[in-house]
Parts: structure tokens; sequence; C-alpha cells
């Protein structure tokens, strides 16, 4: 990432003149260096020998000296202050750590041939040139024993300095460290030959062959390699540093080792970007939800920069899954709370096959006491008797799925049977009030998505608003009309209109309002529900008065794909 300077250099060592041959540095091309190794004579023999110490690179570039540079140098990695600032100082304090230990290689085969036979010129990392190559001599005509000649050569990959390419990346650093997301930067390089190879061999669909040589996201997952990591990254692992991420990625996807298929598909395919949820495995055993959203570099951009953002999203599923299951007990409790407005047709209801069944019984036993019992007449009584019981049993049940806790169940359906079930919940109120129900149920309508008994549950609350309407209204011949039908747009439409007083205009906004009823001993929570209900089906409720009286409710819902 490049070295830092210090923030003032000093002079020049005193009495230190450049002793270099200007010639020979301005000769050069590239950025040329003189460097003084007088003072690491003693440090080169015994690295020669093979007595060095173990940190040789670090003593041999801090002891050696700049003796002189061209302008270039100056341009590319000098400071503010210039080349008088450089000579006299050791070559570490100018020299990008990406080359050092190519440098100090360079040095002891130029000057010492060690190991014997080395090249003194070899291709080199930088951040300011393109396929650099760094060459190493001595004076040829030996006159200065003490110098050693360094020439840079190659493309510039930018015009800037080191220093203000460094300070650019220290800023970039700074960054993305105090970012308020985790990030890992990654080298993916190493995956750009293998799927050159894989183009080569005809193959289009990636994930089609990562399923069938499962061995190869593994092998990715180990050459690609986290380079840097910011403080957000480091708390959500449970590490003490950065280093600790630094590495093969593969701890990434341990518990999610699907989602590394994933992220190669879309590298594959050429995308900008890619984001899934996955789940992943702390360094110290907790197991999150994360948000991964995954930047691939393109052209000219640095290639060994793959940004990966990781949200922590484990609190606010959690707090979504609370807040369905609130969601999913409030819509339970306003069910049985209707049920309970409609417990005089639910006794009713049942009442009806248990008489039935009692009658049937009875008529059996009086047949069976006769001194000849007739047979086949308390054999038919019996059958009636299990007929009525099923028809009992069917009321249960039905009574039971309205009010049991369940999960919502999205399955394919069909609106009318949906109304048509829904009626037998109220059939017995409009039957006693003597409230005349009108049907025109649409013929073909397309299929919808959705959960039985919550679209139930809305059917039956507008039916038991529109009966109690009705209860507010006198007018002779005044009933309930129902419709079924498609929409102009396409969705599958419901339509209750009552002949009732209709709404208040200045209630008309308010009637899907939580806890707002104008009823004496109404909650408010029926219509707000059954807004809630339609629009998790994705579709609209609206509340609106007829033009010839009474209110008009409707809600549409998208029909089912394909249907």
């Amino acid at each position: 990432m490049g070295i830092m300077l210090p923030s003032s250099p000093p002079h020049p060592l005193p009495g230190r003149e450049p002793v270099s041959s200007k010639t020979e540095l301005e000769t050069c091309d590239g950025a040329c260096w003189a460097l003084d190794i007088s003072g690491v004579r003693a440090l080169i023999a015994a690295i020669a020998s093979g007595a060095g110490p173990c940190d040789w690179v670090r003593r041999l570039l801090t002891g050696t000296l700049i003796a002189d540079v061209n302008q270039r140098t100056v341009h590319l990695v000098g400071p503010y202050d210039g080349r008088d600032c450089m000579i006299g100082r050791p070559v570490a304090a100018f020299w990008p750590a990406e080359a050092r230990e190519a440098l100090a290689e360079l040095i002891m085969a130029a000057v010492a041939n060690h190991p014997a036979g080395s090249p003194t010129r070899r291709e080199i990392t930088s951040l300011i040139f393109s396929d650099p190559v760094l060459s190493a001599w001595t004076p040829v005509d030996g006159s200065r024993s003490d110098v050693v000649f360094l020439s840079v050569t190659g493309a510039p990959t930018d015009e800037r300095s080191l220093w203000t390419l460094c300070a650019s990346d220290e800023r970039y650093r700074s960054l993305i460290h105090y970012l308020p997301i985790a990030l890992l930067q990654v080298d993916s390089t190493a995956m750009t030959a293998i799927f050159e190879e894989l183009r080569c061999k005809g193959i289009t669909d990636i994930a089609a062959y990562l399923d069938e040589a499962p061995d190869l996201p593994i092998h990715s997952r180990k050459i690609v390699k986290v380079t840097d990591a910011n403080r957000n990254a480091v708390h959500l692992f449970g590490v003490s540093s950065a280093d600790e991420l630094i590495g093969p990625v593969d701890f990434l996807f341990r518990a999610s080792p699907g989602t590394a298929n994933r992220v190669i598909t879309a590298h594959f395919e050429g995308r900008r970007t890619y984001t899934e949820l996955m789940k992943v495995l702390t360094h110290d055993g907790r197991l999150r939800d994360i948000e991964l959203s995954v930047t691939y570099p393109t052209a000219p951009q640095r290639l060994d920069v793959t940004l990966l953002s990781l949200d922590d999203v484990t609190d606010r599923l959690r707090t979504e899954a609370q807040l369905r299951q609130l969601q999913t007990d409030y819509i339970r409790a306003a069910r049985i709370s209707t049920l309970g407005e409609l417990a005089t047709s639910i006794a009713h209801e049942v009442n009806q096959p248990l008489s039935a069944i009692v009658t049937n019984a009875e008529t059996s036993l009086r047949w069976l006491s006769r001194a000849d019992p007739n047979l086949a007449k308390v054999g038919q009584l019996i059958g009636r008797i299990a007929e009525s019981a099923r028809h009992a049993s069917e009321i249960v049940q039905r009574i039971r799925g309205m009010a049991a806790p369940r999960a919502p169940e999205c399955a394919p359906l069909d609106l009318n049977q949906v109304v048509e079930e829904a009626l037998l919940f109220v059939r017995h109120e409009f039957d006693a009030r003597a409230i005349g129900l009108s049907l025109d149920l649409g013929a073909c309508l397309p299929g919808i998505l959705g959960d039985r008994v919550q679209l139930q549950q809305v059917i039956v609350n507008l039916l038991v608003n529109s009966i109690q309407a009705m209860s507010q209204n006198s007018a002779p011949n005044a009933g309930v009309a129902i419709a079924t039908m498609v929409g102009a747009d396409g969705a599958v439409r419901f339509v209750i209109h009552d002949g009732g007083p209709g709404i208040a205009p200045e209630n008309l906004d308010r009637v899907f309002t939580g806890f707002f009823t104008t009823k004496d001993e109404g909650v408010g929570i029926g219509l707000a529900i059954c807004q809630s209900i339609i629009a998790a089906h994705g579709g609209t409720i609206t509340a609106s008065n007829h033009p010839n009286g009474g209110a008009l409710f409707q809600f549409s819902l998208p029909p089912a794909a394909g249907k």
C-alpha cells in the first residue's frame, strides 16, 4: 500500500555531498538512484558468508544511504522539500515497501554476487509503474566501490507521485476503516485464470458446472484472499485485529457454502454487484444473519480489489419475526372476536345436526322396542344419524380452523369457493334477520394465491358489518349484494354492497384506521385487519358510499401467475 513519510524529513547529513556521476544518473532510463553502501560493508560480508542476521533486509536498507537521485525519482518518490532532503537518508525511508526485499537482494547480487550468479535485473511489484524492472550495478570504471546504481523502468500507471498516491490511499483506507458497516477487501485475481480456462472449455452455465464440480468452489475459497478488513469487520467476526482475518476467504462461507457458488457465478457472468442474505459463523462461535453485498472490480480499476460489505441483520430479522408473530396473534384475536359475534349463528348451525341426531336416535329406539323390530327402518335412521354427525363435525372443523393458531399458508385458491365457505358462518344471521342476500359470482375467475382462512376472515368481517348496518335501516326490501369479477386491470375483485345508511362522509378516510369504530360496543380492529390481510396478499381494499345508498366495500387481488 506504500510507505509512510516522516512528517518533516531532516536536512542532509553535515559534510556529505552527492557522490554519483551526474552523467551516469542523467543517462539512466526511468527513476535512477545512487546508493552509498559504505556503512553496511561488514553486514554485506556477513550476509554473503551465510552469517547474516534474520532481519538482514531491514538492516541493509536502513544502513544504505541515498547518495544521489535523478529528477524522475524526486518526482515519483521524493518529499515535498525535494532532492536535497533525500540525500544522506536511508533508502528504506523512500523505497516502496512492496519491493524492499527485491531491492536488498539486487544490492547483494550487484556488490557481492550473492548468491553466486544472481541476476542484477528483475521484475518487481510497484504501485506507480506497470510491469516495472529493477536493475542494479556498480560504477563501470570501478572508481567508487561504495556506490551502487539503481534504475526502475516501466510505464508509469499514474503521473502523480508515490506520496500523492499514498496520501490518496491513506484517505481511502481511513474512509473504509470508519464506515459504519463491516467491509472486507478481497483479492480475487486468482480466479481470472480459472475463468479463462473454463471459457476455453466452452463452459457458459457456470452455476450448473459448479454443481457438478464441487471441488472448484472449495479450491476457490482457499485461493481468494482477504487483504484488508475495517474495524466493524473485526468487531463482527469477534477477533482482536484485522490481521486475524487476512488470508483465505474460506471462513466467510463455512455456514453458507452455497453462497460461495453464487458469488463465483456472479463474478464469472461479469456482474458489477451481487447481494444475498447468508449465515456467517464468527470466529468466536456466533451464528449471525448477514446481508452480503459484493462489488466486483472492472477495468481500469485495480482488479485485485473486490469489496465485500457485511450488514449484520440478525437483530432486524429477529424483530421482524416477532412483529409477524404479533400480527398473526392480532389477526387470530380478531377472528375469535368475530366468531364471538356469531355465537348465536354458530350455536344454531351446530344444534341443527345435533337435533337431527337426537330425533333419529329416539325414533330408532322406538322401532327397536317393538315386538317385531323393523331393522330396515332402524338402519335407515342410523344412516341419517351418521350423516348428521358428519355435518356437525364439518361445522366444528370449520369453526376450529377459523379460531386455531396457525401460520399463514399461501396456496392456489378459487375466490368464489372462499366466498361460499365464508357465507356458511353467517347464513343463519341473514335468515334470522330476514335480510335478503344476492350473489353474482363471476364465472371462470382467474385463480389467486392466498391464505384461505385469512381471506375467509376478511369476507366474514365485511358480511358481519353489512348485517349490522342493515339493522340500522328500516327501508323495505333492503338487502346485501355480493359480486365477484375480473377488473379492467386483470385483478380478481370482490364487491359487497349493503342497503344500510352508508358511511358518514367525515369517516370515509378513517374506516380502516385501527381502533376507529362507530359502534357502541365495537373495538375498531376488524376493518384495519382486513386492510392488513389484503395488503399482505398484494391487493387493495376500499370503502365508499353507493350512489343508490348504502356502503360499498371492495377488494382486489392479483391473479396467480400463469392463471
